[in-house]
């Protein structure tokens, strides 16, 4: 049977332990690999495989030995609890046959059956075969970031019982730059640094333990240009040119960032409002800083900004531009900077 992605949340928490088994597919195998370990944790518990009740195996070892599936079906466990017999990485081409024997043969008592595999077309014999089976479930996960209810529930499991309104949105917003391993390794982290703190968490919290990387580098870049503090320039574009980061990639994220302060300036209801309605969203203390950014430079100083980070981008992608494209960029950041100061 098809599982919906809308029921698959729930049924991944709190799996039926008297299917017969499940398919999860996808071609992030990230993305795969977490639910298959949340489905197998709720099935077996912390234990199963130091109990022995959780076989494991690769779909390539089927092709060679399909009868080891159903052996793992049926073994009897020395510990009491559910088992499990997990098929890795399985193909139409290295499994199929053995999951569906092992699917056909399955009884009451059995251990249930895992199978993870990449994506699989509505032909896949692999899906044919759960989908078209009464008691088992095929799922597909997508590329598509956690929900709210999907947040909450790593939440609860890392032991994260109470967070504020800004520091969901801050995860919320989070969950849709970071990859699923990332982003559940920043949840993590975020139980640790809460340990022993009763206090909700809030998005200073959530942005203290959010991955570093060179995009965190050039917000500090940008945040130098928009308060003016021209002397700091010239250093943090020295480290980012060191680090590899091309001038239009730069230029790029300041049109974008500059544009957020000019939407949130120019709005009707003033900046506060402005900034509320940006697209993406903004958070925590970033949100606090680029409205007084925006406060602080106004409307004309930002179309001015905008009007030289844009020259500056079509001279840096032209056929013409001869002169050094780092260097073309610093002197229209200095410009902007010193302009925000008059």
């Amino acid at each position: 049977m098809k599982l919906s992605t809308r029921d698959a949340s729930g049924y991944f928490a709190k799996p039926d332990t008297t299917r017969t088994g499940l398919l999860i597919y996808g071609a992030d195998p990230m993305r795969v690999a977490l639910k298959r370990q949340q489905v197998i944790a709720a099935l077996v518990g912390p234990h199963g495989e130091s109990e022995m009740r959780l076989t494991r195996m690769q779909g390539a070892e089927l092709r060679k030995e399909p009868a080891r599936l159903l052996d793992a079906i049926k073994a009897t466990g020395f510990f009491p609890g559910p088992r499990v017999a997990f098929v890795e990485e399985a193909t139409d081409a290295n499994a199929s046959t053995a999951v569906k024997a092992a699917l056909e043969d399955w009884a009451a008592g059995d251990a249930q059956i895992i199978v993870t595999a990449g994506s699989l077309n509505a032909r896949s014999a692999l899906r044919k075969a759960f989908e078209g089976h009464g008691n088992a479930y095929a799922v597909g996960i997508y590329d598509d970031p956690p929900n709210r209810g999907e947040i909450e529930d790593m939440l609860r499991r890392a032991g994260v019982l109470d967070v504020a309104a800004d520091g969901m949105d801050a995860l919320n917003a989070l969950s849709r730059t970071l990859d699923p391993g990332d982003f559940a390794q920043t949840i993590e982290k975020v139980a640790l640094y809460k340990l022993g703190d009763t206090a909700p968490v809030t998005a200073s919290d959530v942005e203290a333990n959010a991955p570093t990387s060179t995009e965190a580098e050039v917000d500090d870049l940008l945040h130098i240009v928009a308060e003016g503090r021209a002397n700091e320039l010239g250093p943090m574009l020295r480290r980012l040119q060191a680090q590899g980061v091309s001038a239009v990639a730069l230029c790029i994220q300041a049109n974008r960032h500059f544009r957020t302060l000019h939407t949130a300036a120019a709005d009707p209801g003033g900046v506060s409002a402005g900034i509320s309605r940006v697209r993406p969203p903004v958070f925590g203390p970033r949100r606090d800083r680029m409205q007084r950014q925006a406060q602080r430079l106004g409307v004309h100083k930002l179309e001015y900004a905008l009007s030289e980070i844009t020259d500056t981008d079509l001279l840096l992608r032209s056929a013409g531009a001869t002169a050094p494209a780092m260097a073309l960029l610093e002197r229209t950041l200095v410009r902007v900077t010193m302009h925000g100061n008059r």
